[in-house]
């Protein structure tokens, strides 16, 4: 009963490709957060040193969000919305890499610096969670810019079908 009522989400890695982030010596160490449309934000607990040419820093942070009836009846109703709204433009988590400052600058502000989206709508359509897969971190300040790739698992397939079940009932 458990699986059905969590979606399950690992950040594993991120690479960056060569762009203004690799050039930017202000951007030092990245995290990586991680949010279901208004819902909770999970962020990786350790800043990494931004990785360089071609290399990828490994976050390993797996995290679960509860979309049980009991307690989390608001999020399920977003799951609900997702399957049943075919047009919702928010039907993504969403990753968002973060500029974290270095110790000695603490008076800069954390910076949105990419953003990647896994579309839970796709993985109730193609019937298939994402495992380890890469995706693209699109630059914050240019969306057609892809600064690196993220690879993450996204094992929500479970909790969708159970969603759609109660939707069918209802």
């Amino acid at each position: 009963k458990q699986e059905v009522e969590k979606i399950r989400i690992k950040i594993t890695s991120l690479g960056l490709t060569e762009s203004r982030i690799t050039s930017d010596e202000t951007i030092q160490q990245l995290f990586v957060e991680c949010r279901l449309n208004n819902f909770l934000a999970e962020e990786t607990p350790l800043s990494l040193p931004k990785p360089t040419g071609g290399q990828r820093i490994h976050y390993n942070y797996s995290t679960v969000i509860n979309v049980d009836k009991a307690n989390n009846r608001a999020e399920r109703q977003f799951l609900k919305s997702i399957l049943l709204k075919p047009y919702l433009p928010a039907d993504s988590l969403k990753f968002t890499v973060v500029s974290d400052p270095p110790e000695d600058e603490q008076d800069l502000e954390c910076e949105d610096i990419g953003f990647a989206y896994v579309s839970l709508k796709e993985i109730f359509q193609k019937q298939r969670d994402i495992i380890e897969q890469d995706i693209d971190v699109f630059d914050s300040q240019d969306a057609s810019a892809i600064i690196g790739k993220l690879t993450v698992t996204v094992e929500a397939l479970q909790a969708l079908r159970s969603v759609h079940e109660e939707c069918k009932k209802d």
